[in-house]
């Protein structure tokens, strides 16, 4: 057979990066080439294709080639990803079929394929036969140990000051001039803009409203225009504003500025989701796991309580956004007869020891508002923990007044309830001298504050939720949880691939203290909750679709008896790859993404 031509499939399936991809993966796997080309069907090649990777499996076993253990280890993985990746089971289960494509490939036939997925495999087979060039096979000559870890730690240091945060002079000289142009603006005082009333007030509700205190692109205001006249909510603070820069370059705000301006494939995202009665908005399936109104359940000992259903801005990629009418909604405190059936449900389940009182974001009730609902809640002797879920510390500090910090500090009995704040720092930009001083009142009144950080494009550059959690730690808080972006259709663009996470955990965390990396990476399933993705809890790839995407399959951990798992349909490393060098990244520094699965 002709490899040669075999090599040139027709020129409107395959062009250009593709095709150059493609030979060069088949001539670093001739024999895989072989296989395929000499099998009549995709069944026959299926059973060479196993066989194929089996001796390969036994060859890696029992090879004494000097490698690299963790390079071993590594092709061990990348076997088992394969043998998925091939099996008929998970044809069936995905609808897709990575062995097909690469067989009519093979075959020359045309095929709806990418340059994404020809890398996908390509490095699979990489990875299988041992040359993933991630690790030294021979002991190099290097300084000693003491010079070495010298050496690494400022290498750590160097990248993670490259990014700018909020408690920089020259950051905050600029955001002080802001702030007096914000004032001369709204012909307010410091007293004014320190009250959180005040900021509620003047929250920034339309594009013109924001126009006037910091430049936009066109893209943006139009996509604000369009949310707006369609009934899509939005609000940022005034205070949160002065975190953006005033020219709209995002070279330092664009986690601020993404947090909170609708991307215009979002607000088309939610309009046509809107008109199709087919869709839901409810990614994580709250309405099946919702025993009553206001509350949510997914795990034995903990429950949500949603008692204020707004916030005081919206954050564009927050899971529940959808269900919120308006910025500070008057109509968003929960009835008291729903409030009512949920304390009950709450006495008949003296199980659930722990409370979330999240919403929305409780922290903008009036004092006196949440005072009535803690004290429902502690009315329970069975609860020993309350978790009060806010970004106020983030986007409106000064709400964390003395009298508020008082009023939660006073549901704390040590040996008996614990009180928690758990907040959303998502950027270094967003950690300001006002956000710390809000922190550090609760921490004088022994009330722990965690974060639960969401990985996305915004803050996924190699050591920036590295730099963000060093920080945290310096301002009062503790790390918690690190989030993967949630796979909502309409917020595609925020999403980075599972692999860029489990990579920044291994790679840039475990180079940190261990209290700056405490926290924990995870992926939120649908009805059941998080998945552990650091302890390798029970998710695997199972598929690699033809747009170069994986397939992972995650169980239900903790109900082994469910038969349904979850599937989800990752972002291409390839096509994020692409989304980092637009960004100014070199692909090459995030090479060893993907070994990771």
């Amino acid at each position: 057979m002709d490899r040669t031509a075999l090599l040139r499939p027709p020129e409107a399936a395959h062009e250009g990066e593709l095709l150059r991809a493609l030979e060069r993966f088949w001539g670093e796997n001739l024999i895989f080439f072989e296989l395929l080309c000499h099998s009549r069907t995709l069944d026959e090649a299926r059973e060479r294709a196993f066989n194929y990777l089996v001796d390969f499996e036994r060859k890696i076993l029992h090879s004494r080639a000097p490698v690299a253990p963790a390079e071993r280890a590594l092709s061990r993985k990348a076997i088992q990803v394969l043998k998925n990746t091939f099996a008929r089971r998970n044809e069936e289960l995905t609808h897709e079929s990575a062995l097909k494509v690469l067989f009519q490939l093979a075959h020359g036939e045309t095929v709806a394929a990418s340059e994404a997925f020809v890398e996908e495999m390509r490095h699979l087979f990489l990875a299988m036969k041992e040359k993933s060039g991630l690790y030294e096979t021979q002991a190099v000559v290097t300084p000693g140990r003491d010079g070495r870890l010298s050496r690494l730690g400022r290498q750590v240091l160097e990248q993670v000051e490259r990014y700018a945060h909020g408690l920089r002079n020259d950051v905050i000289e600029r955001r002080e001039a802001d702030r007096r142009r914000f004032l001369d603006h709204f012909g307010a005082t410091m007293e004014e803009w320190n009250d959180w009333r005040w900021q509620c007030r003047h929250v920034i509700r339309d594009a013109g409203a924001l126009q006037a205190l910091v430049d936009l692109t066109d893209e943006e205001r139009a996509a604000i225009e369009l949310a707006r006249s369609e009934g899509i909510a939005f609000g940022v603070t005034p205070y949160y504003v002065m975190l953006m820069d005033r020219e709209p370059h995002r070279r330092f705000d664009h986690a601020v500025r993404a947090q909170v301006l609708p991307p215009m494939d979002y607000v088309e995202g939610i309009l046509a989701g809107k008109g199709d009665p087919s869709k839901s908005f409810d990614f994580m399936g709250e309405g099946d796991t919702s025993p009553e109104r206001l509350i949510t359940r997914r795990y034995p000992m903990i429950a949500i309580l949603k008692p204020y259903n707004t916030c005081a801005q919206i954050c564009v990629y927050c899971q529940r956004n959808w269900e919120i009418d308006d910025v500070l909604s008057p109509k968003a405190a929960a009835s008291e007869d729903k409030m009512s059936k949920a304390l009950a449900w709450f006495r008949q389940h003296p199980e659930v020891e722990e409370v979330l009182i999240t919403g929305g974001d409780p922290g903008i009730m009036s004092d006196g508002a949440l005072k009535k609902v803690l004290d429902a809640v502690c009315a329970f002797d069975h609860i020993r923990r309350i978790r009060i879920g806010t970004r106020t510390p983030v986007v409106l500090p000064m709400r964390i007044t003395e009298a508020f910090a008082d009023l939660l500090a006073s549901y704390r009995i040590p040996g008996r309830r614990e009180v928690v704040v758990m907040t959303h720092f998502e950027h270094p930009y967003e950690v300001t001298p006002e956000a710390a001083e809000a922190v550090q009142r609760l921490r004088r009144r022994g009330l722990p504050v965690y974060n639960q950080g969401v990985f996305t494009l915004e803050n996924a550059r190699r050591f920036e939720m590295a730099a963000l959690r060093r920080l945290l730690r310096l301002i009062g808080v503790d790390p918690y949880y690190t989030f993967n972006a949630k796979g909502k259709e309409e917020t595609r663009a925020y999403r980075v691939p599972i692999a860029r996470l489990l990579q920044e955990q291994a790679e840039e965390a475990r180079l940190m203290p261990g209290l700056n990396r405490s926290d924990e990476a995870v992926f939120n399933i649908p009805r059941l909750g998080k998945n552990y993705l650091r302890a390798g809890q029970d998710h695997e790839v199972i598929m690699v679709d033809s747009r170069g995407r994986r397939i992972y399959e995650f169980y239900p951990w903790d109900m082994p008896s469910d038969p349904q798992p979850f599937l989800f349909t990752d972002v291409a490393i390839q096509d994020f790859l692409h989304a980092l060098a637009q960004r100014g990244e070199a692909p090459e520094a995030y090479r060893s993404i993907w070994y990771y699965y």
